[in-house]
C-alpha cells in the first residue's frame, strides 16, 4: 500500500505487532497509546481497550507512531460491530468511528473540541455534541461524494487512510441513497481519476467526471432559510441534509440579528448566511457578503436578487478587509458593523482576518468552524483583541467520521 508518509526517521517500523493500552481520543479519528514511552497514534480503537496494534507509519527515532488495532484483547463497552464492510484496517479510510456507537461518537469528538480549546486557548469550556435531523441512525447522509477511480481497473471506489490507494467499493452506506442510486461504484471509467456525484433535496443530481458534467444541468438547487439556492458544479453546500437549516438557526438564535443593523457574512459562499441575515435585519439595515470564488458570488447575486440591501463582493476576505482585492468600492471603508458570520475553510480565519473584525466592533461574531484546532487558535486571537467566547454548540454533521460542526458566539467584554 503507498501511503502519504511523512520522513521516517532510523530505522523503519511498519508492520511492527505490539499490544498497548488505549488512551484518550486524539483529534484526528484516532485515540493515543503508549510504547515503550512513545505515543502511538492508534486508528480503529477506543479509550480504555486492550488492543494488539501494527504500525503504519514510524521508525526507531521518530516522536510518535501511527498504527492500526487489527486485535481487540480487551473491548470497551461503546464498541459496536462497524455496518460497513469496509470500514477497518486496511481498508476505506472515509470512515474513522464506525466501530463505536453513536453516543460515543458524540462524546468523542466533543472530548476533542474540549481538549483542542484547553490546549490552544487556555479555555475550560464543556462541550455537547448535538444529533441533527436527516441521517438514518448515521448513515445515508452525505449528498456529496468524491469517489477516485483505480487507475488499472477503471472501477471508482474510495482512498485507504492517508494513502492513494484506492479501495473498490460496493456502496458506500454514510452516502445518500439517491447518491448510491448513481451507480458510480458499479460502473466502468477508464481514463478518469475522480468521479463526484452530487444530490440535493429538490431531486436534482450531478454527476462529474474529472471536472466535466456527466448527468445534471451544471447546477443543484437547494432549499434552506425559506429560499432556493442555486450551487454550481461541485461548488461548495453542506453535505448533510439537515446542516444548512441547523447552522442557520443556531447563528440567528446566537446574533439575534435586528431589524437595521449591519451585518457581515464573511467567506459567504453561495450566500446562506447572507441571506438569513438580510431577511432579519430588512431594507433598512445592510449585509456585506465576501467570498473568494468568482461561481460562487455569482450564484449568491442570483440567489439574492430580490435583497438590494445585501452587497456581495468578490475577492479573499483578508485583502476586502484590510482595503484591496475587489472591484466595489467601499467594501473595506472599515466602518463599524453589529453582527458578523465568519465561516472560514478548513484552516481557520487566522489573525490578519480576525483583527479586521475586531477592529470594525461588532456586538457579536458567530464563528461556524469544521475545524475545532482552528477554531480554537482563531478564538485565542479574538480574546487577544477583547472578545471573549459565550456560547459553544457542537452539531454532528458527519457521523461515523471524525468531523464535528461548531458554532460559536463571540462579544466583546
Amino acid at each position: 500500500m503507498t501511503r502519504r508518509q511523512r520522513q521516517v526517521r532510523g530505522a523503519c517500523v511498519v508492520g511492527t505487532e505490539v499490544v498497548v493500552d488505549v488512551g484518550p481520543v486524539a483529534h484526528g479519528g484516532s485515540c493515543v497509546a503508549r510504547h515503550e514511552g512513545r505515543a502511538v497514534f492508534v486508528r480503529h480503537a477506543l479509550p480504555g481497550e486492550r488492543v494488539r496494534i501494527r504500525v503504519t507509519e514510524g521508525g526507531t527515532e521518530d516522536r510518535f507512531w501511527r498504527a492500526d488495532a487489527v486485535e481487540v484483547l480487551s473491548a470497551s463497552p461503546d464498541r459496536v460491530e462497524p455496518p460497513c464492510p469496509w470500514a477497518g484496517p486496511g481498508l476505506c479510510g472515509g470512515c474513522d468511528w464506525q466501530h463505536a456507537s453513536l453516543p460515543a461518537q458524540r462524546r468523542l469528538k466533543a472530548a476533542v473540541v474540549e481538549e483542542q480549546l484547553r490546549r490552544l486557548a487556555g479555555l475550560t469550556w464543556p462541550v455537547e455534541v448535538e444529533p441533527v435531523d436527516g441521517d438514518d441512525d448515521g448513515l445515508g447522509w452525505r449528498t456529496r461524494v468524491t469517489y477516485a477511480v483505480d487507475g488499472s481497473s477503471g472501477r471508482a471506489g474510495l482512498r485507504a487512510h492517508r494513502s492513494h490507494t484506492v479501495v473498490p467499493v460496493d456502496t458506500c452506506l454514510i452516502a445518500h441513497p439517491e447518491v448510491r442510486a448513481a451507480s458510480v461504484e458499479r460502473e466502468h471509467w477508464p481514463g478518469t481519476s475522480s468521479v463526484e456525484v452530487v444530490v440535493s433535496d429538490s431531486g436534482d443530481r450531478q454527476v462529474i467526471a474529472d471536472g466535466v458534467v456527466r448527468t445534471g444541468r451544471g447546477h443543484v438547487v437547494e432549499r434552506a432559510a425559506g429560499r432556493s439556492w442555486r450551487v454550481s458544479g461541485g461548488g461548495f453546500w453542506q453535505v448533510h441534509p439537515g446542516a444548512a437549516r441547523t447552522l442557520v438557526d443556531a447563528v440567528l438564535d446566537g446574533l439575534a440579528p435586528a431589524p437595521g443593523e449591519r451585518a457581515m457574512d464573511l467567506y459567504s459562499g453561495v450566500g446562506l448566511f447572507a441571506g438569513a441575515l438580510a431577511d432579519a435585519v430588512g431594507p433598512d439595515g445592510s449585509v456585506l457578503a465576501v467570498e473568494g470564488s468568482r461561481q460562487a458570488v455569482a450564484d449568491a447575486r442570483r440567489n439574492l436578487h430580490d435583497v438590494p440591501w445585501a452587497r456581495l463582493v468578490e475577492g479573499r476576505v483578508d485583502r476586502v478587509l484590510a482595503g484591496g482585492g475587489a472591484a466595489d468600492d467601499g467594501a473595506a471603508d472599515g466602518a463599524r458593523v453589529d453582527v458578523v458570520v465568519l465561516d472560514p475553510p478548513r484552516q481557520g480565519a487566522k489573525a490578519a482576518v480576525v483583527g479586521e473584525i475586531a477592529a470594525r466592533a461588532p456586538r457579536a461574531v458567530a464563528y461556524v468552524a469544521c475545524d475545532p484546532a482552528a477554531l480554537a487558535r482563531d478564538l485565542a486571537s479574538f480574546a487577544g483583541l477583547g472578545y471573549r467566547l459565550t456560547e459553544l454548540r457542537g452539531f454532528d454533521l458527519f457521523p461515523m467520521t471524525h468531523h464535528v460542526e461548531c458554532v460559536a458566539i463571540l462579544r466583546p467584554g
